[in-house]
Parts: C-alpha cells; structure tokens; sequence
C-alpha cells in the first residue's frame, strides 16, 4: 500500500469504529437500563439518532434488545470492511466480510466490556467515581456481567475480584472469537 491508501485506510477505519462503538454502546447502555439523561448518554443518543431513527421504523426492537442498533453497527461494519478490503487489495468477498464483520462486532462490545470494567476499577482506587457522570454508566453497563460472577466469586474483604474475573472470561472469549477468524 501506498502513503495515500494507508491514510484513507486509516481514517476510515478510525471513524467507522468510533461511531459504530457509540452506535454499540447506546445499544448495550439501552439493554443495561442505564439512565439516558447522564450527559454521556445524551451525547450518544444525539450522535446515533440520526440513523437510528429511521432504521426503528422499518426494523422494531425484540424485547430489550434494540435490534436496528444491531443491524446499523453490523451494517456498518461491513462497509468499513468492504472499504478497507478495497482500499488494500481492490476486491472484494462479501459472503467473506459479512462473517468477519459479525467476529468484529462482538470483539467490539467484548471491548467495550474490558475497557468498563478498566474504568470502574481505576476509578475506585483515584476516588473520583463521586460525581462522576460516567461512574453510574459503567456500573449499569457492567452490573449484569457481574452479577453472575458476583454469586459464585467471593467478596475478599474490602476487594472485589468479579471484575477481574470477568475480564478473564472475556479475554478467553476474544481467542475464541479470534480463531474463529482463521
């Protein structure tokens, strides 16, 4: 590849990612029952709703789960792999992308988990969680991932070790997922 491909292979596939992890964070805070009048949950909610929107006219959520949230990140992306897939190697296999595109996006909210569960612990040790409009966020996002684990991994004291319990599972869920690529 040259200078130019790897720019535009880079900025898209920045910008694509950004927004489709907005686009899975609002679906996943929505299934959490996270407040949506934080100032975090807003700024999601103005920057998704317009594509959102006229995609839940046409495909309607199935109980909690929002579905036309799903179809958009998976939609999405798929064009960022297709672009990408263009960009580098000018061709393109869509049966190819549309399952490596499925792969991508639960590696996305796999992530979107660990980097919570990262957040909620550093948070506990600085102190800042008072006040702090994500805290309420991330603990919503991450309560029902807990919960579980909660039951079975005993309180150590004052430590609590079911987040990092759960970023173990969820890093042996990434090398599933992962090899389930190749």
């Amino acid at each position: 590849m040259n200078v130019l491909q790897q720019i535009g292979a880079f900025l898209t596939d920045t910008l694509l990612s950004l927004y489709i992890g907005a686009v899975v964070l609002r679906m996943l805070l929505g299934y959490a029952k996270a407040n949506f009048y934080n100032p975090l949950s807003q700024f999601l909610v103005k920057i998704t709703n317009p594509v959102l929107i006229p995609l839940r006219r046409y495909i309607p959520s199935i109980g909690k789960i929002d579905t036309a949230a799903i179809v958009l990140a998976l939609g999405l992306t798929l064009i960022k792999l297709v672009a990408l897939s263009l960009i580098a190697y000018g061709a393109v296999n869509v049966v190819t992308l549309f399952l490596l595109s499925i792969i991508d996006l639960l590696k996305v909210i796999i992530w979107i988990y660990i980097i919570s569960f990262i957040i909620q612990a550093v948070m506990s040790w600085v102190g800042s969680a008072h006040g702090n409009p994500v805290a309420p966020l991330i603990d919503s996002l991450t309560a029902p991932i807990l919960r579980p684990i909660r039951r079975v991994v005993p309180n150590m004291g004052m430590l609590d070790l079911s987040p990092l319990v759960a970023i173990l599972i969820l890093n042996i869920l990434l090398i599933i997922i992962e090899n389930l690529r190749f």
